[in-house]
């Protein structure tokens, strides 16, 4: 406890508990923490781990087991509060290490079993930054967790369980827990009493100091709720602005101004409370004017005599007013406020580009973090004080901001706060938080708010900003680029949406952006960064800024932007199916849409048809939609219901409500397939099997079989409600067979496509075997062939008995009758000493005299034999 004389040390620093985390680390509850987690390490001599690793790395003797096992208790015995994230590693490395002599010394299971307990209380951080710096080393030594289940003990496992299980408690470990004196003090209304009391009478001065600490440790150590709203009364609050006014006045010293931030703290908890009279009270004015008072430099008599320097305390409780701006600015009731009192142009005076500080004023840094913690509260603001924001010329303001932001001006952001992270040395952070504002400006669709913009050229210059993120997006991954052009595009997509000037406006450029981010890596969708934000983003301003104008639309097909879709629809991701059959069907508005989803080919040749009714038998398998082996309907009465629609009971309904038979349309997407297909028709779809077209069956039907499920819906309604008269009977009892004679006709269909395709495969296997049969006899003749041949040359007599039969032949095929006086070759070749057939070679003998009329023939010379070879009669064929 410090003495009574000087206020702790302690309070060098805000403390905010519970408060954004742009405020930075608490004050004196932030040494208090570290004394409830830290400060038993503080005071213990740590281990050395480094010794520990090494001790259990020695397997050189087995003498070693007991130290080894003494200096596992130390650690443990010093990490009982928890595990700092500094230590992590270092920690993890001996489990594993232990884990390694579980299976040969079963005294290493106790110790294992320990330090897992200890991985199970909250990580103990040294620095505000650990959390960023170690995240990775966290995620790590949880991986290593679950590689741990390797080792063959039932407890080592049964720990690691509960270890994961107690990340998801909410509630500390009993050694963490506070006393019972605060719950005692609670019940006594101690919060309300000191409040009342800081007023009073203090000759020692110590009595707000000393009411503020119990108020904190009451606010660490109890119900945070419960303090607040014993201190949501009106008199709390007035007594709590009295003496923050003092402080804020008449406080000179450091001490004072310390305290008058923990003020400003308590009375930011109170602020959040929707039942505190903080309106009544006059002191959501105060802090209002207060926190406009440097920038609106407007005398105000509620600030009479104030004074502000820019001290450290001074920059810590311009964050806290900021901070309280935002939780004002959630409370409908504190709005008039904020536009009576200059709130919006004193955020936007912080919406241009920092000049070099003076003497008298704020560091870079200090100005940096003052203006990123503005625009964010701009952001919260502007939506509620649309007429301030554009009297003020805010969009104009942004859009020069903008321009700065992609500019070549040299400027190096510090990084130092929680809105600054990520934007060390550039202007992303900047960028980002403007573009923040905007977004939260036209969400709202005001015409008034998206003419100015537009009027301003901001489509243009959005394009510009958009084409800068996207290259830096191509030097590295990070997520406040993803984040950027995310919000570009929403913003893009709010302001061209059903205005097809703007569409042209945005259409050459803005396509060209979209096509590159419609073609990202579908691995990095799960990369956690942001990317399938960035994704839907375009999908959505497709569906805005493109569709509905035709000249982005044709631009978007000539760049083969409907084969990039199929390409991602092809992915069959449930989460992006949806959007892009919206998008698809409505495109097919554009009669050249149908031709490019037609010529698309997918893996394996796959057809747009055939992966829409893919898409939608996986849908219906999700839905719990009853088929049979063959895809065909099982239940005719009800063919498209699902399990969840089935169980659904008839509970009457006014006609204003949709019953859930079309409510279920607009939560699967079976009618997307079913628009689609309409469009591209049901006949002549190409690359479609016999299970596709008993699908097909079904889909064609769709709207039929619907009609068929409300139907029903109407009639079991009428049944609840009354009994029909006859002949209103007859009609709903004819309706109800009508819809279920629709479900057997398309079941028979079905089964006829089934046959004759079971026909054809039939009819298709008997040509196959033909043909088969025909191979196999061909090439018995062919072995038979050769069997002979290896018979003749073989066996003098089996040749002789073949040259019988070929003469035999020969003689067979000679025409019967003979011609008169004709001349007889002989077909014997003499001298032949081959067991084959003759070759090419060819006699030819001249004819007899007596037997052609002509000149006579010359006795005297001889027969010539003339070879023709096979190459020669092919040409003389040729010729």
């Amino acid at each position: 406890m410090a003495s009574l004389a000087e206020p702790p040390g302690s309070r060098a620093h805000s403390r905010s508990p519970g408060l954004s985390p742009a405020l930075g680390p608490s004050r004196c509850g932030g040494e208090r923490r570290r004394a409830g987690s830290d400060a038993v390490q503080e005071t213990q001599v740590r281990p050395d781990l480094n010794h520990a690793i090494k001790l259990l790395e020695d397997a050189g003797s087995s003498d070693l087991e007991d130290e080894q096992l003494k200096v596992l208790k130390k650690v443990v015995k010093s990490f009982e509060n928890g595990l700092p994230l500094k230590d992590l590693t270092q920690i993890m490395d001996i489990l594993n290490l232990c884990a390694e002599k579980v299976n040969e010394q079963e005294a290493f299971v106790e110790p294992v079993c320990e330090l897992i307990k200890l991985c199970g209380l909250p990580f103990q951080k040294k620095k505000l930054s650990d959390e960023v710096n170690y995240s990775v080393a966290v995620s790590k030594s949880i991986a290593q967790l679950g590689c741990l289940m390797r080792v063959p003990s039932s407890q080592v496992r049964i720990q690691i369980c509960k270890c994961i299980i107690s990340f998801y408690k909410m509630e500390l470990p009993k050694k963490l827990l506070p006393g019972v004196n605060c719950r005692h003090m609670m019940k006594a209304q101690a919060a309300s009493r000191l409040c009342l009391c800081l007023n009073g009478t203090d000759p020692s001065g110590q009595l707000v100091f000393r009411s503020s600490e119990i108020l904190w440790n009451l606010l660490e150590n109890s119900s945070k709720e419960e303090v607040v709203n014993q201190l949501s009364s009106l008199e709390c609050i007035h007594a709590l602005k009295e003496v923050f006014v003092d402080r804020l006045i008449n406080g000179f010293r450091h001490y004072d101004r310390q305290l008058r931030n923990d003020l400003l703290v308590i009375a930011t908890l109170v602020a959040e409370n929707s039942a505190a009279s903080m309106i009544e009270s006059g002191f959501t004015m105060l802090l209002i004017v207060l926190a406009t008072f440097t920038e609106a430099k407007i005398p105000n008599p509620l600030l009479k005599g104030l004074k502000l320097t820019y001290s450290y305390e001074d920059f810590e409780m311009k964050k806290l007013l900021f901070n309280i701006i935002g939780i004002f600015s959630k409370d409908p009731h504190a709005v008039q406020l904020l536009s009576e009192n200059d709130v919006m142009p004193a955020l936007l005076d912080y919406v241009k580009p920092h000049k070099k500080p003076g003497f008298h004023d704020w560091s870079a840094a200090q100005y940096e973090e003052l203006q990123l913690h503005a625009i964010a509260i701009l952001a919260s603001v502007a939506p509620l004080l649309v007429d301030k924001y554009l009297s003020c010329q805010a969009n104009t303001l942004l859009l020069v901001f903008l321009e700065w932001c992609i500019g070549q001006d040299p400027f190096f952001g510090q990084g130092n706060s929680f809105h600054g992270t990520g934007g060390r040395g550039s202007k992303l952070a900047q960028m980002r938080y403007s573009l923040r504002v905007l977004k939260s400006v036209v969400s709202l669709h005001d015409d008034a708010v998206n003419l100015n913009l537009c009027d301003q050229g901001a489509i243009s210059q959005l394009l510009d900003v958009l084409k800068y993120a996207a290259n830096k997006l191509e030097q590295k991954d990070d997520a406040i680029l993803l984040e950027i052009q995310a919000n570009i595009l929403f913003i893009l997509s709010a302001l061209c949406e059903n205005d097809v000037h703007r569409k042209e406006l945005f259409s050459y450029e803005g396509v060209d952006l979209l096509i590159s981010f419609i073609q990202m890596d579908p691995k990095k969708l799960h990369s956690g960064l942001g990317h399938n934000r960035l994704l839907f983003s375009a999908l959505d301003c497709l569906w805005s800024c493109v569709i509905g104008c035709y000249i982005a639309e044709d631009y978007f097909l000539e760049q083969q932007g409907i084969f990039l879709l199929l390409d991602l629809l092809a992915l069959k991701q449930k989460n992006l199916c949806n959007v892009i059959l919206g998008i698809l069907s409505e495109f097919c508005d554009n009669p050249k849409t149908i031709i490019h989803i037609s010529a698309w080919r997918g893996e394996k040749d796959q057809t747009a048809a055939k992966l829409l009714i893919q898409l939608w038998r996986q849908e219906e398998m999700d839905l719990g939609v009853q088929r049979d082996q063959y895809g065909r309907i099982a239940d005719v009465k009800r063919p498209i219901a699902g399990n969840f629609q089935k169980e659904q009971e008839v509970i009457p309904m006014p006609s204003s409500c949709p019953s859930f038979a079309i409510v279920e349309i607009s939560e699967n997407i079976r009618a997307k397939l079913y628009s689609l297909l309409c469009k591209l028709g049901f006949e002549n779809l190409p690359g479609l099997s016999a299970k596709d077209f008993v699908t097909l069956a079904i889909i064609r039907r769709y709207i039929d079989f619907k009609v068929g499920e409300v139907w029903s819906e109407v009639c079991a309604e009428l049944k609840e409600e009354f009994r029909p008269i006859g002949s209103d009977e007859e009609i709903l009892k004819v309706i109800s067979e009508v819809s279920e004679n629709i479900g057997k006709m398309v079941t028979a269909y079905q089964t006829e496509v089934l046959e004759n395709h079971h026909h054809q495969e039939i009819q298709e296997e008997k040509k196959t075997y033909t043909k088969i049969r025909a191979v196999h006899k061909q090439k018995e003749m062919v072995n038979k062939s050769w069997e002979n041949f290896l018979t003749r040359t073989s066996n003098y007599e089996a040749l002789k008995k073949a040259k019988r039969l070929q003469e035999k032949s020969i003689e067979a095929s000679k025409s019967k009758s003979k011609t008169q006086n004709g001349a007889v070759h002989s077909t014997d070749i003499k001298g032949l000493g081959t067991t084959v057939g003759s070759g090419r070679l060819v006699t030819v003998e001249s004819t007899p005299f007596q037997l052609v009329k002509g000149p006579p023939a010359d006795k005297d010379l001889p027969l010539k034999k003339i070879p023709f070879c096979e190459e020669a009669l092919k040409k003389n064929r040729k010729s």
